[in-house]
């Protein structure tokens, strides 16, 4: 009934490639593609937050053509220093700075634009001030820790005319493209139920207590770290890694993997907001994600899917074992290879960022016939921004896109957070009849943070 496409037979059935990419915040999502570019032509790009994620960033922009010509880091000695250290010394021309704000101001017109790679509670701050300042922006994903965040950053980007790109790699790989393009075309039917797993949390999560106080490092400064979020005292349990556990700064699970993992079902059904989610979980305190939870999200019909239940699975969650077993397939096997599957009235699809792509029946492939490209093919994801910012087509998951998808992927925390089902209205940025959930979807800010 079923078999594991190889490369070859996926390119000769229906003209597309196995999707084996690497593990999502890593290098090797994005291809590594060295670009020149004439002097005047490569944009001058500020890099804020440069531990981890950051060099990532800051090395495959400037691969990719973009000068570099700022260093930002609220840590002038991070536990992680080598970041630091490398950054300095690959440019050596690049300033460096402690307060995005000072590097923003002094920079001044000749800068072009910044790439954010700080953690999730203050990527609007700075993408904001940015994109007010007319600086074309790269994010890394999620978005933005709220909801209102999120709206506000794609508002912004649209009234200032700037390029934005959020950085969940895998979006301007080709091989993610065109699944999204056979899905379009009826690859599987009309789709019906989704399920996506991780086994995020890889950090602490459930915490009831915040971390013993105590004395910062000499290199941090831990005020600018807390940005936007209140006052308290430092605590080793909250940086440098360890922020994606607290509601405060981070998002979670849900947060960090969904907007690797969703992105294909989100885009290639063009979902839109969900109108109601249900969550269940395990471990979870007033501020801290639980270490595992089941969340569920309602959409109605659309162009290529009926009522549709997209359901996230966490903690090393899987999809039911009795809808496995139906499918052929193993727990062990599913959690090895697969991180996505999509049921459909004609077949089923698994993915996985990896592995690949599997269809099942297999039949369905050849019998889906020719399926031209309807979605541009780009370099990579750092390449597409850098050439929007020269003046090119924008990037496809510009702020414009990934700011609903990101409102979409966090209402999943508001269920989380409520204990008891959501009904969203997307339009009013509201929960109904839930107010107390309204300091989770537009937080408030430290006095001198306001937005």
């Amino acid at each position: 009934m079923s078999a594991e496409l190889s490369r070859r037979e996926f390119l000769a059935g229906a003209g597309a490639a196995a999707l084996a990419l690497g593990l999502p915040g890593c290098a090797s999502l994005v291809p590594w593609i060295e670009r020149p570019l004439p002097a005047g032509e490569r944009p001058r790009v500020a890099c804020i937050g440069i531990g981890g994620q950051g060099w990532v960033d800051a090395m495959t922009l400037a691969a990719g053509g973009a000068e570099v010509v700022a260093l930002c880091d609220v840590d002038r000695d991070p536990p992680r220093g080598w970041f630091m250290r490398d950054l300095t010394r690959r440019f050596p021309q690049a300033r460096r700075y402690r307060d995005f704000r000072e590097l923003l101001a002094r920079e001044g017109p000749g800068l072009d634009g910044v790439a954010v790679s700080t953690p999730d509670h203050t990527h609007c701050h700075v993408a904001v001030t940015a994109m007010r300042q007319g600086k074309h922006v790269y994010c890394q994903k999620p978005l933005a820790r709220s909801i209102a965040e999120a709206r506000l950053m794609a508002e912004t980007a649209r009234r200032h005319g700037v390029a934005t790109q959020m950085g969940n790699q895998a979006h301007a790989r080709s091989e993610l493209r065109r699944a999204v393009e056979l899905i379009r075309a009826g690859l599987i039917g009309r789709v019906r139920e989704v399920h996506a797993w991780t086994n995020r949390p890889i950090w602490p999560q459930g915490m009831a207590a915040a971390p013993a106080p105590a004395p910062a490092p000499e290199s941090l400064d831990w005020d600018l770290w807390l940005g936007p979020a209140a006052e308290r005292p430092y605590g080793p349990g909250y940086c440098p890694f360890l922020w994606r556990g607290w509601w405060d700064f981070g998002t979670g699970a849900l947060g960090d993997m969904g907007p690797h993992i969703l992105d294909l079902p989100w885009w290639s059904l063009e979902l839109g907001a969900p109108t109601r989610i249900e969550a269940e979980s395990e471990g979870g305190t007033a501020g801290s994600p639980p270490r595992a939870s089941t969340v569920t999200f309602r959409f109605p019909a659309g162009r290529s899917s009926d009522a549709l239940a997209l359901v996230w699975h966490d903690g090393g969650r899987l999809p039911p074992e009795p809808l496995l077993r139906e499918l052929g397939l193993t727990a062990r096997a599913v959690r090895r290879r697969y991180d996505l599957l999509m049921l459909g009235s004609d077949g089923a699809l698994l993915f996985h960022h990896r592995a690949g792509l599997r269809v099942l029946p297999e039949e369905r492939l050849a019998a889906l016939g020719p399926v031209p490209e309807s979605l541009p093919r780009v370099a990579n994801e750092a390449i597409e921004w850098i050439d929007a910012c020269r003046g090119g087509p924008a990037p496809l998951s510009e702020f414009a896109a990934s700011g609903p998808f990101t409102e979409a992927v966090l209402t999943g925390n508001l269920a989380l957070r409520l204990g008891r089902p959501v009904d969203w209205d997307a339009s009013a940025l509201r929960a109904r009849d839930a107010p107390e959930a309204d300091p989770w979807i537009q937080p408030r800010y430290r006095r001198g943070w306001e937005l």
